[in-house]
């Protein structure tokens, strides 16, 4: 067992590092991307892009083309798209009325604080990462069923339809998934003990039908939300996870409930900014770094300036550090959201900031409070004809989540488990360091950094966007932000436009390999910072889209995957 361990754990870090640097591509120059008149949907893969499109075409809103769109990236992005995961969604009313939905998964109710350690209270590797015991319990399907039920307008069959034959009809591999469909191939015969669908040699140009998924969503039109949950789908699951020595129940399912939440909304300069709140750490830490560079003149330093970065990675140091201390799920600890938020606190801890020397971690802590208290995730965004606007992220959380494949049911299931701190001061697989606030415990909502967002101007709706990512995801939204905002760029330029990411520990600036000048690279390292272009060849994979000058829509899909925009 030792030995396979330590083969996980070899092939687990090889493939991320080459499933990665397989993405690094040359920038693509397109400088404006689609535009169209009244609707768009903007996603990993076209096919999901297309049947959310079809569905705004037939008459449907923003919240039906979410389902189909969810579920569609489901059947052809299997890497995250999911109904064995979970995720957040942002969203705005044609009448300006916002709103937050929290369909994150749960720990079952047989999970405990210290599952993932030995008898000398270390952290067994890969427990919490690979199989039946990294397995959150899953919250997709009843996220996408309470969207639709509270605001869509068309029935779960005409939305589910063209999913199902999706499914059966099958959809063209790209060279990028089969690439990672490959790489990750002896992992999932390792893990499931035998070939998946998704073995043997995919290329490029195949067509892969998933007859058992299209199954599944079959009973789901039928049966609705409880087929899942309650239903023959449900038992199918839960004595998968038996036989192989899982603890989710039928009982974790039945109990499973998605949470209407506030966002968490905050103005910058001219904008208002409209994110995610806890169990994702996305709206607060995006709050406490763009309160923190308000007072400074970004424009005037100039986009990706030696200035800018600074000023930048020294606020995300000092947001990823409280990040860690005092945020988790909402329903289990008190977390001090305003203070958090505050002038005062934040002006406070930029304090020490200085453009002369960089600030090392070492003398970096969270704040002072008294209480009184992935990345492999797919994200997409839609506005429809009548004016709402919905910003969808959702997860397995690692690349194939868990790598356990429910042949029967035809998913992959997650493994979020690893987004609970298994042992306080720990770091988890994106190198995120956790404490008590997001410690284990039933029916628990672990911490996400997922960042699905809106921005208003003048009262009007003006983007709304989000990326996969891990930890990087909230400063791509970020940079996406700003470079819209204080850079005047399209949004397909912001989208484009390259990256980096500090998230206190490890203390480095994480940069996109060869985007950067050597020059601009020594002059920060001059100032006492490191910069490692190896860990993150690609940062995020943003989707977006901007309401023009003109009223029109634009989108920006990313050029790091296969990402599309698509409307009328």
């Amino acid at each position: 067992m030792k030995k396979l361990l330590i083969l996980f754990c070899i092939v687990f870090v090889f493939l991320n590092c080459k499933n990665n640097s397989e993405k690094n591509v040359n920038l693509k120059t397109n400088t404006v991307g689609l535009i169209t008149e009244k609707a768009m949907v903007v996603s990993a893969r076209v096919e999901a892009s297309r049947i959310g499109s079809a569905i705004l075409q037939k008459g449907g809103n923003a919240f039906d083309a979410m389902m189909a769109t969810e579920m569609a990236l489901a059947v052809c992005y299997p890497s995250a798209g999911n109904l064995g995961g979970g995720g957040f969604m942002v969203y705005r009313m044609s009448n300006g009325d916002v709103g937050a939905l929290d369909y994150r998964e749960k720990a079952p109710l047989a999970a405990s604080k210290n599952m993932y350690l030995d008898s000398l209270e270390n952290v067994i590797p890969l427990k919490s990462i690979l199989g039946e015991l990294a397995v959150g319990v899953p919250g997709t399907v009843a996220g996408v069923f309470e969207a639709q039920q509270k605001f869509g307008k068309l029935s779960v069959s005409e939305i589910l339809q063209p999913v199902i034959e999706l499914a059966k009809n099958g959809y063209v591999v790209t060279k990028k998934q089969a690439n990672r469909f490959n790489d990750y191939d002896s992992i999932f015969r390792a893990v499931n003990g035998k070939e998946v669908l998704y073995s043997k040699n995919k290329k490029a140009g195949d067509t892969i039908k998933n007859i058992q998924l299209a199954k599944t969503l079959q009973r789901i039109v039928l049966n609705g939300k409880d087929e899942f949950y309650k239903g023959e789908t449900a038992k199918i699951l839960v004595d998968y996870l038996s036989e192989r020595g899982g603890i989710m129940t039928l009982e974790d399912l039945a109990k499973y409930e998605a949470i209407w939440r506030e966002p968490i909304s905050f103005k910058y300069k001219n904008i208002n900014i409209i994110s995610m709140s806890p169990p994702s750490s996305g709206g607060i830490c995006l709050a406490q770094i763009m309160k923190m560079i308000e007072p400074y003149n970004l424009k005037e330093f100039g986009h990706n300036s030696i200035k800018s970065i600074q000023l930048l990675s020294e606020a995300e140091r000092r947001a990823y550090a409280d990040r860690n201390y005092f945020l988790g799920d909402p329903d289990f600890v008190q977390i001090p959201t305003d203070t958090l938020m505050s002038d005062t606190y934040l002006f406070n801890r930029m304090r020490n900031f200085s453009f002369e020397k960089a600030t090392p971690s070492s003398e970096v802590f969270h704040g002072n409070i008294e209480f009184v208290e992935s990345e492999e995730t797919t994200h997409y965004s839609i506005v429809d004809q009548f004016g709402n606007a919905v910003s969808v992220t959702t997860t397995l959380n690692n690349t194939f989540g868990s790598q356990l494949f429910c042949s029967e049911l035809g998913f992959f299931l997650n493994n979020e488990m690893d987004d609970f701190s298994s042992k306080p001061g720990v770091p988890n697989m994106f190198g995120l360091t956790g404490a008590e606030a997001n410690s284990i415990a039933p029916e628990k909502r672990m911490l996400s950094s997922m960042t699905p967002t809106i921005v208003e101007k003048d009262g009007k709706l003006l983007m709304t966007l989000g990326t996969p990512g891990g930890s990087t995801i909230i400063t791509s939204v970020l940079q996406t932000i700003l470079n819209v905002e204080e850079f005047d760029m399209t949004m397909q330029e912001a989208v484009s436009a390259p990256r980096f990411h500090h998230q206190w520990l490890p203390d480095y600036i994480r940069m996109e390999p060869n985007k950067f000048s050597k020059k601009l690279i020594r002059q920060l390292e001059a100032k006492g910072y490191t910069i490692n272009e190896k860990r993150s060849p690609v940062i995020g994979i943003v989707d977006g889209i901007l309401v023009t000058d003109d009223g029109k829509l634009e989108g920006g899909a990313d050029w790091r995957g296969d990402d599309t925009a698509i409307g009328f």
